[in-house]
């Protein structure tokens, strides 16, 4: 199961989010969840690096299964914004395939 915690403030800003895990829904390089996961994180990943001036911090093991991202500081609206998107579209992975291969938690600082 892919483990994903979002950190937000509790005046709602976005402070870093952690995958943990493998979906396990199917054989490695045929698991359609494990690649909807990443390519939503990554492409948020990517995008905020390319397109925000924010300041981040992201970790990753070489072999998959773990990625921890976090800001720095100040949170633009554009980053914002893409992390909401990635959190829509992992919300709707986790809606089509289920808790047993994505859980979704929010923690508040």
């Amino acid at each position: 199961m892919i483990r994903v915690t979002i950190v937000r403030t509790s005046a709602g800003e976005w402070r870093e989010f952690c995958l943990e895990g493998h979906a396990g829904a199917a054989e490695a390089g045929q698991d359609i969840v494990c690649a909807a996961v990443s390519a939503l994180v990554l492409n948020a990943v990517n995008s905020i690096e390319r397109f925000t001036e924010d300041g981040i911090c992201c970790e990753a093991a070489q072999d998959g299964g773990y990625l921890k991202f976090s800001f720095t500081g100040t949170v633009s609206a554009e980053s914002s914004l893409l992390v909401k998107s990635m959190l829509a579209g992992l919300e709707d992975v986790q809606k089509q395939y289920g808790k047993r291969y994505i859980k979704i938690r929010y923690k508040e600082v």
